[in-house]
């Protein structure tokens, strides 16, 4: 049965690649998405520390039309890694196909394409590899567990993942229509399933959990690839908080980070003093699962992940070396928009988050350019004439201003050694 099903699988992203992309996009964005953004490569998985004047080699294990494998690759060539290599493996020779355009079309020349099963890899792509991305892909295989075992076999000492599965919660609606489309339309050819599926959803009442979950939405979007994917899929499951992390263990690693972290963090979604008490008693897993029920809204997780025994390096945003990077975000206009001792406020899929900002926010921020330091930094706004705190009070404001923007994954830490 799961011969069969592979089969049908690996038939349906040669029909329908995903996510539908048109490579000729290239020309004017980069879609730049977790996981596997470099500067999170940088700070969650090595305490702000990469040396990429050393050989970097990154996999992207179930690469489909590109995303992963072109935000990275792209960005290892604007940091000017000159002995860097992203592999792309994927089973779909249509999805390699768009990736391959688009890496054309941008004039990248660091990817390397195969083509293959991820559970295979010893065979078709055998590391070690620094990076390994797995995205959208362990909640497809049969044995999503022997897939990451795989995975970790070649993944060099002092490397990391970044995976991402689909969220159970956050889903609400779409398995049900999974299984009534598979009563509905299981033996039909793949064309009159699409069609099922679409006069399912035409006809389907205002009271389904699906028309009424707005964080699932590929089936609104018009294309055929995204539908297939979201409600056709022959195998497809999904992943509570504390189910990922035994999945993760199940391969001998441990859970770095989760992104956003303030969207796994309790106190977003609880404002009585007594109740953030309780949940800062909890075991870092016990508060990722609290806020997991209290959000109602994680259609999928991304997490990062080391081997079990690794130790990362402690970030310390307020030293002297640290340097301080916005994530796709401009210091000056993001500088503009905030106020001495205000509050950073943003939307976590319908969350309201709140951070506190210290009284040098809008001086900082606008000098936070990813190349100076902390200490260029205090250096700078000394010249300037204007009052400036104790050397000490001045770290803390660095760091209550990392720590509102890192909550929504926006600030990340380099170190000097890394600019």
């Amino acid at each position: 049965m799961n011969g069969e099903t592979d089969a049908q699988v690996q038939a349906q992203y040669e029909q329908f690649p995903y996510p539908d992309r048109n490579p000729a996009d290239e020309a004017k964005r980069l879609i730049a998405e977790s996981p596997s953004h470099l500067d999170e490569i940088r700070h969650y998985l090595h305490g702000g520390q990469l040396d990429l004047s050393r050989p970097f080699r990154a996999l992207i294990a179930g690469g489909g039309t590109g995303d992963a494998a072109i935000m990275l690759a792209q960005q290892l060539a604007d940091a000017n890694a000159a002995d860097a290599q992203v592999t792309y493996l994927d089973l779909s020779t249509a999805s390699r196909a768009i990736a391959e355009a688009r890496a054309e079309v941008r004039g990248l020349a660091n990817i390397r394409f195969v083509t293959g099963k991820i559970e295979q890899i010893g065979n078709l792509a055998p590391g070690p590899y620094d990076h390994i991305d797995c995205c959208g892909v362990l909640h497809h295989l049969a044995s999503p567990e022997t897939g990451l075992q795989a995975l970790k076999a070649h993944l060099a000492p002092g490397g990391g993942m970044g995976l991402m599965v689909y969220g159970t919660l956050g889903r609400t609606g779409v398995y049900p229509i999974q299984e009534a489309l598979a009563q509905l339309a299981d033996a039909l050819p793949d064309r009159e399933r699409l069609a099922t599926a679409r006069n399912l959803l035409e006809g389907l009442p205002a009271s389904h959990w699906l028309k009424r979950n707005p964080y699932v939405g590929d089936h609104l979007k018009g294309d055929a690839a995204g539908l297939y994917d979201l409600l056709l899929h022959r195998r497809d499951r999904a992943y509570r908080v504390e189910e990922l992390a035994d999945l993760v263990a199940s391969a001998e690693m441990k859970i770095a980070a989760w992104i956003e972290p303030a969207r796994y963090a309790p106190e977003t979604y609880l404002s009585d003093p007594a109740l953030r008490q309780t949940a800062a008693t909890l075991s870092p897993i016990g508060r990722s699962a609290l806020a997991e029920r209290l959000s109602g809204a994680m259609a999928k997780h991304v997490v990062y992940a080391i081997p079990s025994k690794r130790i990362l390096p402690e970030i310390d945003p307020g030293a002297d070396g640290s340097v301080l990077v916005f994530r796709d975000m401009d210091p000056e206009a993001t500088a503009r928009g905030l106020r001495p001792s205000g509050t950073l406020t943003a939307d976590i899929s319908g969350a309201a988050y709140s951070a506190p900002l210290p009284a040098l926010a809008p001086r900082l921020a606008a000098l936070i350019d990813g190349h100076r330091s902390i200490a260029e930094i205090r250096e700078t706004l000394r010249e300037t004439g204007a009052p400036m705190p104790s050397e000490a009070n001045f770290r803390d404001q660095v760091r209550k201003l990392f720590a509102a923007f890192n909550g929504i994954n926006r600030m990340l830490v380099r170190s000097t050694s890394d600019v």
